[in-house]
């Protein structure tokens, strides 16, 4: 049962594209494509916080997250929304 288990999760949890693969883990990765995020233009319209509390989301991948963004020149916005 385990077994069947583990391959319909893999089947029906994995992103479509390949949107911060290598960057951040696979359930922060599933959580900001359930919000349709799907770039990093699109990630800039959120504040850290609401990051956060995405379920999958904790402050290990938002620390990656944010390497990632700074080095290509978007932020979040402001955490006061």
């Amino acid at each position: 049962m385990a077994k069947c288990l583990s391959s319909i999760c893999a089947v029906s949890h994995v992103p479509k594209g390949n949107f911060l693969q290598g960057v951040i883990a696979m359930p922060a990765r599933r959580a900001l494509e359930k919000e349709k995020i799907d770039s990093l233009e699109k990630l800039s319209h959120y504040s850290e916080k609401e990051i956060l509390q995405l379920h999958g989301f904790g402050k290990n991948a938002l620390q990656k997250l944010k390497l990632y963004m700074m080095e290509n020149d978007i932020y979040f916005k402001n955490n006061e929304s």
